[in-house]
């Protein structure tokens, strides 16, 4: 692999303009420490699941949980990022046609020794047409370059698995406190702001009890969600709330909302 895929939603999910971008999240990281900061002696993330939509609706939700992974910079040194397609159809999970992916703040490589791990599952497949328009994958990207610096990535554009087949694959790339997995998933859709609260606080409450999605209605991200609360179960993560807002809160009208929640996923105690 040599082609690098390149931004498909700069310029409109988020600013095209590397300094603008950087100034962005960094603005939306510092309100996150006065709104919602990290407690002392929290540990680092192992995983975290993040909103993916358009920076004024989602970043400032978004925000809570990569502020958390500043900490990690200079030893996390790869992320596992798993999105749902919403462009191209995908059987299992599916890895680009590519050697690096590109922002306005740089060029991320693809960790090609880490996905020599997945050799031999049938739930992962490549594809290029998968990544090339894909957003929730890409949005996350500029963020993780603010707080981490360089690092490798492992992209899995998530379609139609099991929440099993899920955790085998980031079980495998599950590694030490070098490696990150970043869940990519809004809540619910277009529902009015106080349906969309209730129904959103009672899927974050079943994410903090493990409890796996029965619908992409409450989340459209629930394939790569049911994966992670599928693996937390095994390796004994702890969840943690960060935030939980819609974008009526956030830059939208509350006649039809969509919604937004940061959790973090512990090794240990978060509050130790």
């Amino acid at each position: 692999m040599s082609n690098i895929r390149p931004p498909a939603v700069a310029g409109s999910f988020y600013p095209g303009n590397p300094a603008r971008l950087a100034t962005d999240i960094d603005a939306m990281l510092e309100d996150a420490r006065h709104r919602n900061p990290p407690g002392d002696g929290e540990p680092l993330p192992k995983a975290v699941i993040v909103p993916h939509a358009g920076y004024i609706y989602s970043g400032p939700v978004a925000a809570g949980a990569f502020l958390r992974l500043r900490k990690g910079k200079g030893t996390i040194t790869r992320v596992v990022l798993l999105g749902p397609v919403h462009r191209v159809p995908v059987r299992g999970l599916a890895l680009p046609a590519a050697s690096a992916f590109e922002t306005p703040l740089g060029t991320i490589p693809i960790d090609g020794d880490a996905i020599k791990l997945l050799d031999g599952l049938p739930q992962i497949t490549v594809s290029g047409p998968a990544h090339a328009l894909e957003h929730s994958l890409e949005v996350q990207l500029p963020f993780l370059q603010r707080v981490l610096g360089e690092f490798t990535l492992i992209p899995l554009a998530v379609g139609d698995a099991r929440p099993e087949a899920v955790a085998e694959v980031l079980e495998r790339l599950w590694g030490g406190p070098e490696t990150l997995i970043v869940i990519s998933s809004d809540l619910s859709h277009y529902l009015p702001y106080d349906t969309a609260r209730r129904i959103d606080h009672e899927t974050v409450q079943a994410l903090l009890d493990l409890h796996l999605l029965p619908s992409h209605e409450q989340a459209c991200g629930a394939t790569p969600v049911n994966g992670i609360i599928a693996a937390a179960r095994r390796k004994g993560l702890i969840p943690k709330l960060i935030d939980l807002r819609n974008s009526g809160d956030t830059a939208g009208d509350k006649g039809r909302v969509v919604g937004y929640a940061s959790i973090a996923l512990y090794e240990e105690v978060p509050h130790a």
